[in-house]
C-alpha cells in the first residue's frame, strides 16, 4: 500500500487539465463540422453555433474555471446552501409563464438580461456542492434517519417536482444517481441506498408509465415491434451515422447523415455524427479520452486531504462519466435515447459553463491532495 503524508499545496494535475483541454478542441472542431450545414441553411451563418458556443459557452466558462481554480475550494463551502437555495429559485421561475420559455415542447430554459440558460444544469453541481459540505460535517450522524436519511430524501423529492414538470428525465436521473453516489461514499447505512433506490424504480417507473413518449423509447430500446417507424428514426439514423463510418471515418465534415437525416445533430447526436466522420478508430480513442478524465478525477477524490473534496471530486466524476455514457450510449442503443448532452461536445452554453466551472473546483482539490 502507497503511505499517504499530509496535505500540502502543490501543483495541480496537469494530465487532468490537458485532457479537458484536448475535449475542449475536439469538441470545438465536431461543433463546427455538425453545425455548419443548419448554420448555413437556417441562420444564413454558417458558423453562427460555433460563435454562439464560443461567446456564451467557452469564455463565461473558462473565466469561471480560472477563477475557481485560485480560490480555495474550502471556503466555498459556508456559502452551498446558498448556492443550492439559488438554483432550486431558478427551477421554480422556470415554471413561471412570464421567465421560462419552450424549446421543443418543453419548457427548460430561463432568459434573463437576454441570456438564455437552463437552470437544471446548475442545480447538477449545486446539489453535489452542498450535498458534500453537508455529510462530511464532523457533527452528523450518518446513520441517523432525522439527519441523514429524511433531509437528503426531502432534498431529492423538492428537485424532482421541480425538473418533472420541464420533462427532462434525464437529467433528473443523473442529478439523483450522482448525489446518491456522494451519500454513500459518506458512509451511510445499506438500508438507506436500498430504500432510495427502491424509490427511484417506483419514480422511473411511474414517469415512463404515463408519458407516452418516455414509454416508447423504452419500447424502442427493447426493439419492440409494437412501436411506430417515427418512433424509432432518431435511433436508426443515430446507428447507421455510427456503422457509416467504418473504422477510419468519411473524414471530417462528410458526414452524410448530419443533412436532413439525423435529429439534434449539434446535441444529443453529436457522437453519432463524430463516429461517422471519426470512424471507430479515433472515436475509440475518445472513448478511452473520456475514461482518462475520469480515472484522474477518481485519483484526485481519493488523494484528497479532506472528506468534503473526497466526496465533490467523486459527485463530479461520476455525474461527467455518467452523463457521457448516456448520450454514447443512446446512440449506440446501449440505453434508451435521452435528450442528455455529451460533455464539452454538444453545443449548449449552460452544460458547458457548468461543467468547465465544475472542473475548476476539481483543479483547485488537486492543489491541495495529499502527497506520496
Amino acid at each position: 500500500m502507497i503511505t499517504k503524508k499530509e496535505s500540502s499545496r502543490h501543483s495541480p494535475d496537469y494530465f487532468l487539465i490537458f485532457g479537458l483541454f484536448f475535449l475542449l478542441i475536439v469538441g470545438l472542431f465536431m461543433l463546427t463540422s455538425a453545425s455548419y450545414f443548419i448554420g448555413c441553411q437556417k441562420l444564413n451563418d454558417c458558423y453562427f453555433y460555433l460563435k454562439h458556443q464560443l461567446l456564451y459557452g467557452l469564455l463565461p466558462g473558462l473565466f469561471l474555471f480560472f477563477l475557481l481554480t485560485r480560490i480555495d475550494y474550502r471556503r466555498l463551502r459556508k456559502w452551498t446552501l446558498f448556492f443550492l437555495g439559488g438554483a432550486i429559485l431558478l427551477l421554480v421561475l422556470v415554471l413561471l409563464p412570464q421567465f421560462g420559455f419552450k424549446i421543443g415542447g418543453s419548457q427548460r430554459w430561463l432568459n434573463i438580461f437576454g441570456f438564455n440558460f437552463q437552470p437544471s444544469e446548475i442545480v447538477k453541481l449545486a446539489f453535489l456542492f452542498f450535498l458534500s459540505a453537508w455529510l462530511s460535517k464532523k457533527q452528523i450522524n450518518l446513520r441517523s434517519w432525522g439527519q441523514t436519511f429524511l433531509p437528503f430524501l426531502f432534498f431529492l423529492a423538492l428537485i424532482s417536482a421541480l425538473i418533472l414538470p420541464q420533462r427532462d428525465l434525464s437529467t433528473l436521473l443523473i442529478i439523483i444517481l450522482s448525489s446518491l453516489v456522494v451519500y454513500f461514499l459518506a458512509g451511510t447505512p445499506w438500508k438507506h441506498l436500498l430504500i432510495l433506490f427502491l424509490l427511484l424504480g417506483t419514480l422511473f417507473l411511474v414517469s415512463t408509465r404515463y408519458v407516452n413518449y418516455r414509454t416508447e423509447r423504452i419500447l424502442v430500446f427493447f426493439g419492440s415491434s409494437e412501436v411506430s417507424e417515427g418512433s424509432r428514426y432518431h435511433l436508426d439514423q443515430a446507428l447507421r451515422a455510427v456503422s457509416a463510418g467504418g473504422f477510419f471515418g468519411a473524414g471530417l465534415g462528410r458526414s452524410v447523415q448530419k443533412f436532413y437525416r439525423l435529429p439534434e445533430v449539434i446535441g444529443d447526436s453529436i457522437f453519432a455524427v463524430t463516429a461517422e466522420e471519426l470512424g471507430f478508430l479515433m472515436t475509440f480513442l475518445l472513448l478511452l479520452l473520456y475514461l482518462f478524465v475520469f480515472y484522474r478525477i477518481f485519483k484526485i477524490a481519493s488523494l484528497s486531504s479532506d472528506k468534503f473534496g473526497q466526496l465533490l471530486a467523486a459527485g463530479i466524476g461520476f455525474w461527467f462519466i455518467l452523463q457521457a455514457f448516456i448520450n454514447m450510449g443512446g446512440m449506440l442503443n446501449l440505453v434508451p435515447v435521452t435528450g442528455v448532452p455529451l460533455p464539452f461536445m454538444s453545443y449548449g452554453s449552460s452544460s458547458l459553463v457548468i461543467f468547465l466551472a465544475s472542473f475548476g473546483i476539481l483543479v483547485a482539490i488537486s492543489k491541495q491532495t495529499k502527497v506520496c
